[in-house]
């Protein structure tokens, strides 16, 4: 058995009902429910957390090594663009990890479009939904069972 962690932060447990026109109208307990089937038929654990604050993001990372996480999916929602911390935090632990996002940040605000993760990032999934979480994980168990 292999432990996956799915991290989602600021604003995803807004999921269902924030801005149903970019971000979709399924809920994040909803993803995680889906995700955990997907762990359930490999006979893997998926380990799921949201923050709205960054510090317990980090922590959340740290704790991944502990927990012998094998792959971090990961949609840093407002943090992609801010967050130095929880780049280092990545770095730091040195696990790899799947970088979502539900809307395609490249074709949003010129803000939205610098991530401080994507360089360091296993891979990225950008504008594909809530079937980015389903092919990131499945990706991440293929490649790090």
């Amino acid at each position: 058995m292999s432990n996956f962690m799915l991290l989602n932060g600021p604003n995803l447990n807004l999921l269902g009902t924030r801005e149903p026109e970019i971000y979709g109208d399924v809920t994040l307990e909803e993803i995680e429910s889906n995700l955990k089937l997907i762990t359930d038929k490999s006979n893997d654990e998926l380990l799921c957390f949201q923050s709205n604050a960054e510090h317990e993001l980090v922590e959340k990372i740290h704790e991944a090594k502990q927990e012998k996480v094998k792959c971090i999916i990961f949609n840093p929602g407002a943090f992609t663009h801010s967050s130095i911390a929880l780049r280092d935090a990545l770095s730091g632990v040195g696990l790899p990890f799947i970088e979502v996002h539900i809307s395609n940040i490249y074709s949003r605000e010129d803000f939205r479009q610098k991530s401080f993760l994507s360089d360091i990032a296993e891979g990225v999934i950008s504008g594909l939904g809530i079937e980015g979480y389903v092919l990131a994980l499945e990706s991440a168990i293929k490649k790090f069972k």
